[in-house]
């Protein structure tokens, strides 16, 4: 005799279960339909049939295209993180060249080793308006502070020069958003692995 599932229960799975399984396989919609198509093709219906739910469904989820759009971006922008972290934390003690190029290849076989993922990260996410720029700078204030922290420390061991170095994040993070741009769109495009080389000779710049 078989006996009845707890309640709140339905197919063994409880409410918060099936939940976390409708809004993960949205945001796996989102991914390849914003990394494909592009946002602006990406309609709610089309995303929702994607995920096998419906528009109901993903409005339980989302308040509409924008708030899943940040939740694509988020995630990958989280794996960023982590993947960044635990780069320098392999790298710590080694020269900050060292530690810079860890990063900047942790960095991108993160959110461009798929390409859906890159288009999402550098390409989609920016100019929808202006409450998804505002997150974006937000996610770039943190980038920000990533690098000033490696290049202070750099400067407390007596690596490099202590100067003035404002300007040469938002200058690398200009470089990194602008040529993943370009390469993501690029009809011959080049190995990855060329992308991290340019982008690890110019993390140099700021060791000067």
């Amino acid at each position: 005799m078989t006996r009845p599932a707890p309640q709140g229960r339905y197919g063994g799975r409880s409410a918060e279960e099936r939940r976390a399984d409708r809004r993960a396989r949205l945001i796996e919609a989102g991914l390849e339909l914003f990394g494909t198509v592009g946002y602006a093709l990406a309609t709610v219906g089309r995303i929702a049939r994607t995920a096998n739910l419906s528009t109901r469904q993903y409005y339980e989820e989302f308040s509409g295209r924008e708030a899943l759009l940040i939740a694509v971006y988020d995630t990958i922008q989280q794996d960023a993180e982590q993947a960044v972290a635990a780069a320098l934390a392999g790298t710590a003690g080694q020269p900050l060249s060292v530690r810079f190029e860890a990063a900047v290849s942790a960095h991108l076989h993160s959110t461009a080793t798929d390409l859906r993922r890159a288009k999402v990260a550098f390409v989609e996410i920016v100019g929808v308006n202006p409450s998804v720029e505002s997150h974006r700078l937000q996610t770039r204030a943190r980038w920000t502070a990533v690098i000033n922290a490696l290049l202070a420390g750099a400067v407390e061991s007596g690596e490099i020069a202590d100067r003035d170095r404002r300007l040469a994040p938002s200058a690398f993070i200009g470089a990194v958003n602008g040529l993943v741009q370009d390469w993501c769109s690029a009809e011959d495009r080049p190995p990855l692995a060329d992308v991290i080389d340019q982008l690890s000779r110019l993390a140099t710049a700021l060791t000067e």
